[in-house]
């Protein structure tokens, strides 16, 4: 996305005392370089990996770090004043700690209880500290309170482990806070959102599963697009190779069974539903604890079962949230579309040919129609995903404003 609401903007990035500090010099640059005036505060702990001078040139701003340094403001509510948004990257597991438990010994953790504006937090540590049942409980804590938090990326840490626990790139966290600054004036701010996205996988046996082609990336960029747009979203992901989108929270999951699990755990607390996943319809009835041997055999039989129906047990809940599904057929498009539209009780369909290879799965392309309850066909032709994301979310605002009318 484009960083235009930057210009202009005071910022406050944050920094501590993890080895991807250095990854926040980047940060600062863009920001300053984007026209947002920057002002850092470091831990003592950040200033072993980078120098404070470091990022007083690239912000252009003086550094503050010392809690007791003569001066002549309060420097953690003379920050809070300051600042529109405030970024901690990295965010190593003590300040996360520090701010879900209201810890304030130091002059970055005594700021960040003074702000009332919005947080950006950047997580980066060991992929077992980044697991570890106290940091995820801090991480929620935060997450409830409205903290935004990024999802660490995946890859080779510094300690030569493979895993989550890597900082986000400097344009996820640019994304954030773009958002973060427009959240308050953002078409869906304060609504709550769930996309599923991906394929599920049913097992077989520990080697073998039944799955589909799908990417994932219409749900992600179906996300990205709410996100962008002031929505709180949780994004329930099939096993996909996609960064997470900014500012979205993920759960992810293999099989259709853990996708309904994660679902139904928002039941009641949702204004929109979007299903892109492609859920497998039929699971193995037993799936086999270990590999299933070739041996001798020219065959095998696998009995198949129905997997939950997800957006049917959606349409039943109470509050019940605005219902967008997905049609992905090979015949009868149309047809097909508009029965499941009707079967499911859903508020609108989103009617994708899968048959065709210059759209749908795999591609970063599509052309779909939108048909709602109401009989009112949107043919969207060929665009990409993230255009189509788009045209969707307008239709979906349109449901909301009427449901509100």
């Amino acid at each position: 996305m484009g960083h235009e609401w930057l210009r202009g903007r005071r910022i406050v990035v944050g920094v501590t005392g993890g080895i991807a500090a250095y990854k926040v010099c980047e940060l600062v640059s863009t920001l300053t370089r984007l026209g947002a005036t920057v002002r850092v505060v470091m831990t003592e702990n950040a200033r072993r990996f980078v120098g404070e001078l470091t990022f007083a040139t690239l912000s252009g701003t003086p550094v503050a770090h010392e809690m007791w340094a003569p001066r002549d403001e309060i420097v953690h509510t003379s920050l809070a004043d300051f600042a529109e948004a405030v970024i901690v990257a990295p965010a190593t597991a003590n300040i996360i700690g520090k701010l879900a438990h209201g810890i304030a010994d130091d002059l970055l953790s005594t700021t960040l209880l003074a702000f009332d504006c919005p947080i950006v937090m950047a997580p980066a540590m060991n992929t077992r500290m980044l697991c570890n049942a106290a940091v995820a409980a801090n991480i929620e804590t935060l997450r409830q309170r409205g903290v935004r938090i990024l999802e660490p990326e995946e890859g080779r840490l510094a300690c030569g482990d493979e895993g989550a626990g890597r900082l986000p790139a400097t344009e996820a966290m640019l994304d954030a806070l773009a958002e973060a600054l427009g959240v308050a004036d953002a078409p869906l701010a304060g609504m709550r959102v769930l996309v599923t996205a991906g394929p599920t996988r049913e097992a077989i046996d520990p080697v073998r599963f039944i799955s589909n082609p799908s990417s994932g990336r219409m749900g992600y960029e179906l996300a990205g697009e709410a996100a962008r747009r002031g929505a709180s979203v949780t994004l329930v992901s099939g096993p996909v190779s996609l960064d997470p989108p900014a500012g979205v929270h993920v759960v992810n999951v293999e099989s259709a069974g853990q996708m309904h699990q994660a679902v139904e755990a928002h039941r009641g607390e949702l204004d929109v539903f979007i299903g892109a996943a492609a859920v497998a319809d039929w699971r193995p009835a037993e799936s086999h604890d270990q590999k299933i041997k070739k041996g001798d055999r020219d065959e095998l039989e696998l009995r198949l079962v129905r997997t939950p129906d997800i957006i049917a047990s959606v349409a039943q809940w109470d509050p019940r949230p605005v219902l967008v599904g997905f049609a992905a057929e090979t015949t009868d498009l149309l047809e097909n579309a508009e029965r499941k539209l009707r079967e499911k009780g859903l508020d609108m369909i989103v009617a994708n040919d899968v048959c065709r290879s210059d759209i749908g799965f795999g591609s970063d392309a599509n052309e779909v129609t939108l048909i709602r309850a109401s009989g009112n066909r949107t043919p969207l032709p060929r665009a990409s995903k993230s255009e189509i994301a788009r045209s969707i979310l307008d239709e979906v605002q349109d449901l909301l404003g009427s449901r509100t009318d």
